[in-house]
């Protein structure tokens, strides 16, 4: 009981913990995913790009209406709001036909550079998914311009609280696009470090450094009055991050509720161990008064053939066994035996008969031997009889003699008679097998013998004479 409850406290400390590194690590699982939706929708805007940007190559770049045409195509195909091609002076034309200059942006500044796919445009409020025309020598650029007020609605019907946030951030902590509530604190002056470094300076040099090392995981900033477990993932767009803002109110909330769970079920355990230590000291003083009384009754029920109420076929091996392993030099004699016809009997007389023909047979085989003979049944209508310390020659032909005389009785039926007839096999022990497989295999054959010669009589395994033969002399 000790153990028990102080494993049950244990268990319970420990299922602390892990709750809440259970909904830390929900957190981490859950802003993986929102990093997988992000990409996946620049990685949609880019294949819908790749498709134009081959017929701009194919085709050229020459006539200006087909080029607005090629761009309306992919405005459609990107469900964005915007699509350019600029050359590489930063001329640039839309999808509408609209001429634009965009070589004085900071962004075209990064497509000139030609080291990222994704480049955040500022100025617009929109990630520049950038295509070179043609791939390998490009003389201009296809722009599609994803605006980040689609990933806005992304935290919308989250189940987070209404200061959560979620947001892409660089590695310098500029915040790109956010979802989710705009008026955190994070947030405040459009980058991470710098809003949170005056309260956190040394937790903000940790996050730093491992979203600068492109790990995954959980941090406490402290705003204010308030704590928040910030909870960021690397994405593979840009080293840029994706951030997951909540309140540790939310991760108390979650926490508790797993550990409400296991606090439940510990002091249900609790209540249940003491009543069930109570019950078994009660049942244990009773117990011993009646244990050994119940202990036979249960072996007895345990090594009874239901039907017949003789010995069952795994309790008629086991003591006889038992009985060969402390007597190996004593003679006995096993006799085998099975209903002639028994399968006819229960065609045309009914199974319920056939069960009546094997209870008579197991009471009134029983009464025929001493108490400390091993009768049993060992198959449907098959049954073994064990006769210890059957001294000599004469003693085995007497008891086959009885058992003979037994089945020219024998009867069965409560208001129709029925003269049921054996074929019986028999063996001596220790001459004809020192183990009970031995033995059983030749009483077997013996009743093999019995069977061929016409059933209704007793064989031997080895030639004597026979009970029949010994009443002649007489």
């Amino acid at each position: 009981m000790v153990v028990v409850v102080g494993m049950l406290v244990s268990f319970y400390s420990k299922s602390n913990r892990n709750a809440e590194n259970s909904v830390f690590k929900s957190l981490v699982s859950s802003t993986e995913t929102y990093g997988e939706r992000f990409q996946n929708q620049l990685e949609g805007v880019s294949k819908a790009g790749e498709s134009v940007r081959i017929l701009l190559e194919n085709e050229g770049t020459e006539n200006t209406a087909r080029v607005t045409e090629l761009l309306g195509v992919a405005a459609n195909a990107a469900e964005v709001e915007t699509v350019l091609y600029s050359d590489s002076n930063g001329a640039a034309v839309d999808q509408a036909g609209v001429s634009l200059d965009i070589s004085g942006t900071a962004w075209f500044q990064e497509v000139l550079a030609g080291e990222q796919s994704y480049i955040y445009a500022e100025e617009v409020q929109s990630v520049a998914v950038v295509k070179p025309v043609p791939a390998d020598a490009p003389q201009g650029y296809l722009v599609l311009l994803y605006p980040m007020h689609k990933f806005a609605d992304m935290l919308l019907n989250s189940g987070y609280d209404s200061t959560s946030f979620l947001a892409v951030v660089d590695r310098e902590g500029n915040v790109l696009g956010t979802s989710g509530s705009t008026t955190n604190a994070c947030l405040q002056g459009g980058n991470l470090f710098s809003a949170l470094e005056t309260e956190n300076k040394d937790n903000v040099r940790l996050f730093r450094n491992r979203m600068g090392n492109g790990f995954r995981g959980n941090i406490t900033m402290q705003t204010g009055k308030q704590s928040q477990v910030l909870t960021f993932a690397p994405l593979s767009a840009n080293l840029w991050d994706m951030v997951l803002g909540v309140s540790e109110s939310y991760v108390d909330r979650q926490a508790s509720y797993l550990r409400g769970n296991v606090k439940n079920m510990v002091v249900s355990l609790l209540i249940v161990i003491g009543v069930f230590f109570c019950i078994v000291m009660v049942i244990n003083i009773v117990g011993k008064i009646r244990s050994n009384e119940k202990k036979k009754e249960l072996e007895d029920k345990a090594d009874t053939d239901l039907l017949t109420g003789l010995s069952n076929k795994l309790a008629t091996e086991r003591k006889i066994k038992e009985y060969m392993g402390k007597h190996p030099d004593t003679q006995s004699m096993m006799f085998l035996f099975d209903i002639d016809n028994f399968k006819k009997i229960n065609d045309t007389m009914g199974h319920a008969f056939g069960d009546e023909v094997l209870r008579s047979l197991g009471k009134q085989i029983g009464a025929i031997f001493r108490a400390s003979d091993i009768v049993g049944r060992v198959g449907g209508d098959e049954f073994m009889v064990f006769l210890k310390d059957i001294a000599s020659d004469e003693a085995i032909l007497k008891e086959a003699q009885k058992v003979e005389a037994f089945f020219k009785s024998f009867q069965a039926g409560e208001y129709v008679k029925y003269k049921a007839t054996a074929s019986i096999g028999v063996a001596i022990f220790p001459q004809e097998g020192e183990d009970f497989e031995t033995l059983y295999k030749a009483a077997d054959q013996g009743l093999y013998k019995a069977k061929k010669r016409g059933k209704n009589q007793l064989a031997f395994y080895r030639d004597r004479a026979s009970a029949e033969q010994a009443g002649s002399e007489e």
